[in-house]
Formats: C-alpha cells, structure tokens, sequence
C-alpha cells in the first residue's frame, strides 16, 4: 500500500467548505465522512479531512488559528501543465475561494498560482518543466528559482 498522507484542516462551515472542494475536482468518500468530519480525496494519495471547529478541538488543545489572517502552512499541489494550472485556480475563485492570494511565480521552467479556500487555507498549484527537473538543481539554480 504507498503511504497516502491526510491534510486537516479546521473549517466554519462545514456544507460550503464540501462543496468548494468538490467544484475544485476532490471528491467526498463517504466512508470517512459525517457531519462533523468529511474526507475529501484529491488523488489516489491525497486526502483533505475537512473538520468543524468542534471536531477539530478533539485532536488538539491548540487554538485554531485564523487563516485569513495568518498562515501555519502553505499546500503545494502539481499539475501537468500551466493550463492546468490556471484551470484549477480559475474553478478556486468561482467556487468562493479567493485567486493569487499570493504572487504568480513565473520561472520559465516552474509556473504557479495559488488560491485560499473559504476558510483562508491557501493552496499553491504549481507546473514544472519535465525536462528541467530531469536536468538536476542546476537548472532551477541557473533560472533563480532556489
């Protein structure tokens, strides 16, 4: 079984934050899903755990911070061209989300945007060039990008 990894993520509302994820291409698995908690699967490895603020306070003691205002981590995502990328971050913005929260980065061989979801959670998406990452650290360090 390849190790899958699950992102948890605090949400106010619980039926908006379902719904967003879902307009951006995740789906909900029901079986580890109630109305407290839903597992939204972005890949066959990837899984978001959407909790409400009570569920979320049954792992933790620590305050929840608030995304719109402050941000404890940023999610990367890869996809396979900058189409794609723009695709997924144009159906961010019409599902609620808020689009570039954080600057494009344009280095020829790596593209990215990113977007915040309702709750402030923000999602970088990013494309790089096959042939520059078969190319090694040269490459990124010869454009500027590390």
């Amino acid at each position: 079984m390849p190790q899958l990894i699950f992102i948890n993520l605090p949400v106010a509302d619980l039926a908006r934050s379902i719904a967003f994820y879902k307009a951006v291409g995740a789906t909900r698995n029901p079986m580890f899903s109630d109305d407290t908690a839903a597992c939204m699967v972005v890949s066959d490895v990837i899984h978001v755990m959407l909790l409400t603020h009570d569920k979320w306070r049954t792992f933790t003691d620590r305050q929840i911070p608030d995304a719109q205002t402050s941000a404890q981590v940023l999610l990367c995502l890869s996809k396979d061209s900058r189409d794609a990328v723009d695709a997924e971050t144009d159906k961010a913005g019409a599902a609620g989300g808020r689009t570039d929260p954080n600057p494009t980065q344009d280095y020829g061989f790596m593209y990215g945007r990113s977007y915040a979801d309702p709750d402030g959670h923000i999602w970088e998406v990013m494309w790089m060039d096959p042939a520059a990452v078969a190319a090694g650290p040269e490459a990124f360090a010869a454009e500027g990008a590390v």
